[in-house]
């Protein structure tokens, strides 16, 4: 694993939660795309996680204070539980996650361009969530806004956010059948809005603009086996986002959408991402009533707690489907055994496994 020290070039502006926030950037090629992002990002601390040949050398800009792992690290830090984290996709990135010693993460594709996202994703996870009543002006903690008449004064206080979903502007986010039937459509619509997703209601996340805290939902930001040997790809951050919601509506914590976007440059092979999601698309019919109706008990008291459990049903009920959901339900629970190994009792204290810095 290569590390670097940060540039004393300085920022005219004091950035927002500095030391308490790592960027996660999964890639398989060499990052100029961070000269973009240097106003925003050179300040933070990058974790950068290398999909595929370990033996490649992946160029970071100088004067970005970063760590870079491949998979011999991945191998190295977790031994056999390495089996967890998916080769050869960007489902790579919640190494990421473990890994990081900080509160918040925010996580971004190597394709996607610089608007100043950053900042909107802190705000909306330092300000309240409300999913358990609907305000129609979104978010009422933003400026200019409020609760409207009708909304319950005692639901007013929220809850805590732990995640912030930002959306793109150009490329949207689109399956492979409906990239094949609209291949020249790109988003232009700016839309001016935070709103919290009701409780319930499910979502598909989508990780290339993503906030979360760390502490509050970290070990349920698993992206599950997707890519090199596994019959399904494209369906990671969206498996992540509907465990996060489950458990996220059951420890009543709020998930936000809309700002922050970022601009999206490259569209992928529709035709690569239907072989990857050929399956998923059947599945996902029977995957999202699972997620629909699935149900933790009051002994869930912790994230942690909740996802084992929701291993459980995963293999039980999802299991029938195919095998490859009881190889994912155990990984759920290697994933989890793992994250506690490198964060014992949820500590942020330095993991023994951290890289002497300065190594390249």
């Amino acid at each position: 694993m290569a590390s670097k020290g940060s540039s004393s070039s300085s920022i005219p502006i004091t950035p927002l939660l500095k030391d308490e926030l790592d960027i996660v950037i999964p890639t398989i090629r060499n990052l100029e795309f961070l000269e973009m992002w240097r106003p925003f990002f050179q300040p933070y601390h990058l974790i950068i996680v290398q999909d595929g040949d370990p033996s490649k050398t992946i160029k970071v800009p100088e004067g970005f204070d970063y760590e870079l792992y491949n998979r011999n690290d991945i191998n190295r830090i977790l031994g056999p539980k390495a089996s967890c984290i998916s080769f050869k996709d960007s489902a790579c990135r919640c190494f990421g996650y473990m890994v990081s010693k900080k509160k918040y993460i925010y996580t971004i594709d190597d394709d996607c361009f610089a608007i100043n996202a950053l900042e909107q994703h802190v705000k909306n996870l330092l300000s309240p969530s409300t999913p358990f009543f609907f305000n129609t002006l979104y978010d009422p903690y933003r400026e200019g806004a409020d609760f409207v008449r009708g909304y319950p004064f005692s639901l007013r206080e929220g809850v805590k956010t732990a995640v912030s979903h930002g959306l793109w502007l150009n490329i949207p986010d689109y399956d492979a059948p409906t990239q094949l039937v609209k291949p020249r459509e790109r988003n232009q619509r700016y839309v001016d809005a935070v709103l919290t997703i009701p409780k319930g209601t499910l979502f598909p996340m989508c990780g290339m603009n993503l906030a979360f805290d760390r502490e509050l939902i970290g070990p349920a930001m698993y992206f599950g086996l997707m890519g090199d040997g596994q019959p399904i790809g494209r369906y990671d951050d969206m498996w992540a986002g509907w465990c996060v919601k489950v458990i996220c509506d059951h420890l009543a914590l709020g998930v936000k959408t809309g700002l922050p976007y970022i601009w999206h440059s490259k569209a992928s092979n529709p035709f690569v991402n239907l072989k990857k999601e050929y399956n998923g698309i059947f599945w996902q019919e029977e995957i999202i009533p699972f997620f629909q109706t699935a149900v933790l008990t009051k002994e869930c008291s912790t994230v942690q707690k909740c996802y084992i459990e929701l291993s459980k049903q995963v293999r039980e009920k999802l299991g029938k489907i195919d095998p490859y959901f009881s190889k994912l339900a155990d990984a759920m629970v290697t994933w989890i055994e793992a994250w506690d190994e490198l964060n014992p009792s949820g500590d942020i204290a330095e993991a023994a496994n951290a890289p002497a810095k300065g190594k390249k």
